[in-house]
């Protein structure tokens, strides 16, 4: 019975009311690629916000954090620090800690990072031959977070059909509503 309301407001809706719905739908979208773009540039980070997807970083972060990054290429990467980076190969990027810093004779800096969870250093993760992450192959540095937030996002990649579904009746949603 609901569903045959949401229908009969569509229903009613006039060739010039369904075109302002459209986009409106679409302003929604591009407001939200704008946003997500500025906080690129704001942060120098590819990624500004990322979601730890397990358990390699607890106690420091758990399984479904949001973490805001920021990616300031001048300044120094230094132990202790967490950092996002991204390996040949893979394609989810890694939230772990920089252990230690190594200077080359050149003077380009490489760094090695773990998990505070993991056992063993990260070496096993990078691509094969490969014993130290660069400073291209960082994302961003963790800034700060927000426990658990991302929960949502990792229920959405476990079910994509739930995901789908979601989207759509937003989608529907602010098709059909007309204020």
């Amino acid at each position: 019975n609901i569903k045959m309301e949401m229908f009969d407001d569509f229903k009613r809706m006039n060739k010039r009311q369904v075109y302002y719905q459209v986009l409106n739908f679409g302003m929604i979208i591009a407001s939200a690629l704008m946003i997500w773009k500025g906080m690129m540039v704001a942060t120098g980070s590819e990624s500004p916000i990322v979601v730890v997807l397990s358990g390699s970083m607890e106690p420091a972060f758990y399984r479904g954090d949001l973490l805001f990054l920021g990616n300031d290429r001048s300044d120094p990467i230094r132990a202790g620090e967490i950092v996002v980076f991204k390996i040949e190969g893979r394609d989810i990027p890694i939230v772990h800690r920089v252990i230690k810093v190594h200077e080359t004779h050149e003077g380009k800096i490489k760094f090695l990072t773990k998990g505070d969870n993991n056992e063993v250093d990260d070496r096993g993760l990078y691509k094969p031959g490969q014993l130290w992450v660069e400073k291209h192959h960082v994302v961003g540095r963790a800034r700060g977070f927000v426990p658990y937030v991302g929960m949502v996002t990792i229920i959405m990649n476990d079910y994509p059909k739930l995901k789908y579904a979601v989207l759509g009746l937003l989608g529907l949603f602010v098709l059909l509503h007309r204020e």
